[in-house]
């Protein structure tokens, strides 16, 4: 997914960034909208989720996602929360802090035509500390490289209460690094690796 100015990351080392400047287009791979192209906005080093990582995560979900609750978090160019909302979720958040990522999101949504999308212009740690926010059953999360994000924000999903039972958590991040320890009775169900990305599939 796009990266926004809270979740810029710098390009991994020997990795050419996957999306040059002037040909931000990515297209939806499943469900209604099958084929359909979107625009995002230019960004150094940010990319959408790759096509066959989205291909492998959605095969993943094809039980769970239909009239699902979901959010995505570090939304960016919308890639998860549009191919989600293509296959028939129920709800779709995306957060993001990025203004012009949001103008984007919410273009998007409209010519589609969607009514069950929402994009949210915040910080998404902010986010998870309001109140009354979910329950959602499917989150996408992807922060930054290389901040050592992904502990604090499972922590936060654990702990804000925006999580219904049974919920699943995708986790994207840089392959050279860990997995850091999940919040109790979190366990990873599936995982995988593509070049220098690994991404897990999270039952809580």
């Amino acid at each position: 997914m796009l990266k926004n100015s809270q979740t810029r990351k710098k390009p991994l080392a020997g990795k050419k960034a996957a999306v040059k400047k002037g040909s931000n287009e990515l297209r939806i791979i499943g469900g209604q909208w099958r084929g359909r192209k979107l625009k995002f906005p230019d960004g150094e080093g940010l990319r959408p989720t790759m096509d066959r990582v989205r291909e492998t995560l959605f095969n993943w979900l094809q039980a769970d996602i239909a009239d699902a609750r979901c959010l995505d978090l570090f939304s960016g160019s919308g890639a998860l929360g549009f191919e989600a909302v293509s296959r028939f979720a129920a709800q779709v958040v995306m957060v993001d802090n990025n203004p012009q990522a949001i103008k984007m999101l919410r273009s998007n949504l409209a010519l589609l035509k969607v009514d069950n999308g929402q994009a949210v212009h915040m910080d998404a740690a902010a986010y998870l500390q309001q109140e009354n926010v979910g329950p959602f059953d499917i989150v996408f999360l992807d922060p930054p490289f290389n901040q050592h994000l992904v502990e604090k924000f499972c922590q936060l999903l654990h702990q804000s209460g925006s999580l219904s039972e049974q919920a699943v958590i995708y986790i994207e991040m840089e392959k050279n690094t860990p997995l850091p320890q999940l919040p109790e009775l979190w366990y990873i169900t599936k995982n995988k690796t593509a070049g220098q990305l690994a991404y897990y599939l999270i039952d809580t």
